[in-house]
């Protein structure tokens, strides 16, 4: 399942080119434009200028929306018939799901490797700060493939479940320090991004990258560890229950 999702990847061509512009267009229309505004280091980035401060967000948010959509295949899966042949292999369905999911979040790791590379060209970001931050990212990757596969299982149309992932998409994004800093955000809005698991990724991969930090790194994994063992556990659960008909 791992090689089927990582080959499926590689031969859609508008998937990677997809992958390759929409973090781009991010970061010229987006993160140059505000870097114009909010010119040079400043406290409220942690001591660093904006773009600096945003390249880690860039890298957690192209895996995240990658990951996160790659539920979607679930369904075209089963639509199509081709998960009532895995069904025949010799293993569990926990097994079968499980394979697919760390398939999808190699590939959205991937993406987010190619984007990172991208930013050190813009960015002040520190080089042995790669390695943790690809391990961070593959954390948030595995989280949010197992959260979408989770939808998908549930859903009976590609319409429905890009229905749901576009209203979960941006408040996610929005709320996890990506774009801006959580201590700029309203009380309310700060209670709500300590609960969102993109918060950690950004915060880890920003520490390891930029070298300023929301929380100590430890709970940063920990809370990443658990959130993963609990979507995956969840995921593979609402596969075995799932009916193909």
């Amino acid at each position: 399942m791992v090689y089927r999702q990582t080959r499926r990847f590689l031969r859609s061509k508008s998937r990677i080119v997809g992958m390759i512009l929409n973090p781009i267009i991010w970061i010229v229309f987006f993160g140059i434009g505000w870097s114009r505004i909010f010119k040079g280091p400043m406290e409220i980035f942690g001591g660093v200028d904006y773009l600096t401060f945003l390249a880690p967000g860039i890298f957690a948010m192209t895996i995240f929306n990658q990951s996160f959509i790659s539920g979607v295949s679930v369904i075209w899966d089963k639509e199509f018939g081709f998960l009532k042949e895995v069904l025949v292999a010799p293993t569990s369905r926990k097994e079968s799901i499980a394979g697919r999911i760390f398939g999808d979040s190699i590939v959205a790791t991937c993406q987010g490797i190619l984007i990172l590379l991208l930013t050190f060209s813009i960015a002040k970001l520190d080089i042995f700060g790669i390695l943790p931050s690809i391990l961070i990212g593959f954390m948030l990757a595995l989280a949010f493939t197992s959260f979408g596969v989770s939808i998908a299982t549930k859903m009976e149309s590609m319409e429905g479940f890009h229905a749901i992932v576009g209203i979960l998409m941006l408040p996610l994004i929005f709320l996890s320090g990506a774009i801006y800093p959580i201590d700029a955000m309203p009380e309310w809005m700060r209670i709500i991004a300590y609960a969102n698991p993109m918060t950690y990724a950004v915060d880890g991969a920003r520490l390891y990258l930029v070298g300023t930090s929301k929380f100590p790194i430890l709970i940063d994994w920990v809370i990443l560890v658990l959130i993963d063992i609990v979507l995956l556990g969840v995921a593979m659960i609402a596969f075995e229950r799932v009916k193909l008909g």
